[in-house]
């Protein structure tokens, strides 16, 4: 299945056969989350028991400047093509390593438009609030990890690869094999920033 757009400056994003590959969480801050059987998404909360849930920035490179604010990172979702590729390039990445919560396959993640809803499994909602903005933590697992999951286009702008971040709309159960479904908002279009 293709999920097309029209008039739009924006890349389709292509759906094949979409499914989540791994769920993770962890009730400490660091990169590093472990693999769960399922984990529970709360509506405007996030994941249930995760270090980065809660209705309000938690992140601790936000909180000293933001705290308060929306929390517009309750789940972070990287495309496990992404892990291929570092992989290829010599990088000892797996699934929730490089902090995210929904590792995902089939699902340009990073062609999405802002406001883009995830159906994963049969209830739950996330919706894509913006570009995971890679950080230092990122070398610490292996050295030169952060400047990979950075790139330049034809026109020098910044490319941000680590996955996106969203909110829960609506709870529910995630699993290893669960479907996905994108949902495009109404148009136009906006383009992905970081958050």
């Amino acid at each position: 299945m293709t999920v097309t757009r029209s008039r739009s400056c924006l890349p389709s994003p292509v759906v094949h056969d979409a499914a989540v590959i791994a769920v993770s969480l962890s009730s400490s801050h660091g990169p590093d989350k472990a693999n769960q059987e399922h984990i529970r998404l709360l509506p405007r909360i996030g994941v249930e028991d995760d270090v980065h849930s809660g209705s309000t920035v938690r992140h601790r490179s936000r909180v000293a400047r933001e705290a308060g604010q929306p929390n517009l990172r309750q789940v972070h979702l990287i495309h496990a093509e992404l892990h291929d590729q570092l992989r290829a390039n010599g990088f000892a990445v797996s699934e929730g390593r490089m902090g995210e919560n929904v590792t995902t396959r089939g699902v340009d993640l990073l062609g999405l438009p802002a406001g883009a809803r995830l159906h994963l499994g049969s209830d739950a909602v996330v919706e894509v609030t913006g570009l995971r903005n890679p950080c230092k933590q990122l070398d610490g697992i292996q050295p030169g990890l952060m400047a990979a999951t950075l790139g330049r286009d034809e026109h020098g702008q910044l490319i941000r690869k680590a996955g996106v971040m969203g909110v829960v709309a609506a709870g529910g159960e995630v699993r290893p094999g669960d479907p996905i479904r994108v949902e495009l908002p109404p148009e136009p279009y906006a383009a992905l920033r970081p958050v």
